[in-house]
C-alpha cells in the first residue's frame, strides 16, 4: 500500500494549489467503472491517475485549472455569441438564393411541425453549451475570487451530467456533409457565423477537457476524511461503500445500499439500481423507433416541381451512385452501423454480465466505453436534415421537408444513449458467485 500523501513527502515541483499540497491526509477513490478502491498519487500538472484494475481516467490534473478554463469558457462563449448574430451559410442556384442564420436550423423545423426535433437541435448545438459555460465561468471566478458564489455546488454537479448533451462538434460534421451534398447543384457562401461556430466548437471541447473535477471539488468543499477502516485493492461495495460519480469521494451507504454523497449531495448506489431493466426498457424502446426511422423518408427533396421522398439507407445509396463515397461512408456509418452497433453492443453486454469473469472484464469494459463515446455521434443524419431544410427553401424550384423518420431516428439516438448510461460498468466486474447487497449488509452489521 502506498505511504499516505503527507506534506513532508510531496515532491517540491506539485503545484502549491493543488489539493496534495493542502492536505496529509490520504486521498482515497473508487474507481466510477470496476469500484477498485485506490489511493491517489500526488500528481503535477498534465498528469494523471488511472484505475490499476480496468484503466479507467480517476484524476486528470491541469497546470492552473481555474484560470485555463475560465479563458477557455469566455472565448468560447463569446465564439457563440458570433456564430447567432451573422449569416451561417447562403446558397444560390438558378437566380434563387437564401441565407440562414444559425438558430434557423431549429426554428424552421417548427414550422413543419417538428417542434420536438426543433427543440432537440436548438439544446445541443446552443442552449446547453451556453449553459454549462456560463456555469464553468461562474464556478471558476468564485474560485479565483477565494470565496465560492452561491449555487456553486449544484452548478458544479450539473455540469458532469450536461457534457455528454452537448454536440457542436456533432454539427460541424453535420453541416460539412449537407455542404458537398449540395454542393453540386447550387453555390454555397460561407458566412462568419460558420466560422465562429467552428471556433465556439474546438474551444467547447477544449473547455470540457480542462476541468480539473478533483481540484474544483477540493477547492469547493474540501476533502472530507474517507471512512474509517477502509481497504485498498478491494471493491468499495464489499465494504459497503460507494464512490460518488461526480466529486469522487468514497461514501458510506445505509443497509438498503443508498445514500447521498457528504460532498456534493448526489445519490450514491452500490449498484445502480435496477440497472439491467432498465437498460432492457430503452433498447427496446430504441428497437422499436428505428424500424420507423428507416421505413420512413427522413427528407423529401423537391426538384423543378419533382418530389423525391429518401430513407436513411435510400440517402446512402443515393450518394452512392452519384459518386459521393465518402458522404455515404459518414452517413453509413453514422446513421445505420453506429446505432445498430451500439444496441447490439448493449444487448450482448447485458446477456453476459452475470456470467463475467475477471479475465474478459477489461475487454467488456472498453466495449463499453467505445458504446457510449460513438451514440452521440448518430445525430449527425438528424443535424444533416435541419440543416438542408432550413437552407433550401426555394418553392417547387428546389426545396427539402423534413419527413416523419427524422423524430423517431433523434429518439433512437436519445434512447441509446440513456440506455448506455443507465448500464452499470461496475456489473462487468462483480463475481457471478457474490451477491454485493448482502456482502455489503454484512460488513455494515460488523
Amino acid at each position: 500500500m502506498k505511504q499516505p500523501a503527507t506534506i513532508e513527502n510531496i515532491p517540491a515541483d506539485i503545484a502549491p494549489y493543488s489539493p496534495e499540497s493542502r492536505i496529509s491526509l490520504r486521498r482515497m477513490r473508487a474507481c466510477h467503472e470496476c469500484d477498485w478502491v485506490v489511493v491517489l498519487p500526488a500528481l503535477r500538472g498534465g498528469e494523471h491517475a488511472t484505475c490499476p484494475r480496468c484503466g479507467h481516467i480517476l484524476v486528470r490534473r491541469h497546470f492552473r485549472p481555474a484560470q485555463r478554463s475560465m479563458a477557455l469558457a469566455i472565448s468560447a462563449l463569446i465564439a457563440l455569441i458570433l456564430a447567432i448574430s451573422f449569416p451561417f451559410v447562403s446558397f444560390e442556384a438558378r437566380g434563387i438564393g437564401n441565407n440562414i442564420e444559425l438558430t434557423q436550423t431549429a426554428t424552421s423545423m417548427i414550422g413543419f411541425h417538428q417542434p420536438l426535433v426543433a427543440i432537440i437541435v436548438a439544446l445541443t448545438i446552443i442552449v446547453l453549451p451556453a449553459v454549462y459555460l456560463c456555469g464553468v465561468i461562474w464556478l471558476q471566478l468564485g474560485l479565483l475570487r477565494g470565496a465560492p458564489f452561491p449555487f456553486s455546488r449544484g452548478i458544479a454537479r450539473s455540469l458532469t451530467h450536461l457534457n455528454p448533451w452537448m454536440m457542436a462538434d456533432v454539427f460541424i460534421i453535420a453541416a460539412l456533409v449537407s455542404l458537398i451534398k449540395i454542393a453540386g447543384m447550387a453555390q454555397i457562401v460561407l458566412g462568419v457565423s460558420f466560422w465562429a461556430f467552428c471556433a465556439f466548437a474546438i474551444l467547447l471541447l477544449m473547455t470540457t477537457r480542462s476541468i480539473d473535477a478533483d481540484w474544483m471539488w477540493f477547492s469547493l468543499a474540501g476533502e472530507p476524511q474517507a471512512p474509517k477502516g477502509i481497504r485498498t485493492a478491494e471493491t468499495a461495495a464489499s465494504q459497503g461503500l460507494a464512490g460518488c460519480s461526480t466529486c469522487g469521494l468514497i461514501n458510506e451507504v445505509d443497509e438498503s445500499g443508498h445514500g447521498h454523497c457528504r460532498r456534493c449531495g448526489e445519490p450514491l448506489h452500490l449498484r445502480l439500481p435496477h440497472s439491467l431493466q432498465r437498460t432492457w426498457a430503452l433498447l427496446a424502446a430504441a428497437i422499436v423507433m428505428y424500424i420507423p426511422a428507416n421505413v420512413y423518408p427522413i427528407m423529401t427533396t423537391t426538384l423543378l416541381g419533382q418530389s423525391n421522398p429518401a430513407t436513411i439507407i435510400g440517402g446512402v445509396i443515393e450518394l452512392i451512385e452519384k459518386g459521393s463515397w465518402p458522404i455515404a461512408a459518414v452517413i453509413l456509418f453514422a446513421s445505420i452501423i453506429v446505432p445498430v452497433g451500439k444496441i447490439l453492443a448493449l444487448i450482448w453486454l447485458s446477456l453476459v454480465v452475470r456470467r463475467s469473469n475477471e479475465l474478459g472484464a477489461s475487454t467488456r469494459t472498453k466495449l463499453y466505453r467505445v458504446t457510449e463515446f460513438i451514440g452521440r455521434w448518430s445525430m449527425v443524419d438528424l443535424f444533416v436534415v435541419a440543416i438542408l431544410v432550413a437552407l433550401i427553401r426555394a418553392g417547387n424550384l428546389m426545396s427539402i421537408t423534413p419527413g416523419p423518420a427524422a423524430l423517431a431516428f433523434g429518439a433512437v439516438v436519445i434512447l441509446t444513449m440513456l440506455a448506455a448510461m443507465t448500464f452499470d460498468p461496475r456489473l462487468i466486474w462483480d463475481s457471478p458467485q457474490t451477491s454485493i447487497k448482502k456482502q455489503s449488509k454484512e460488513t455494515i452489521n460488523e
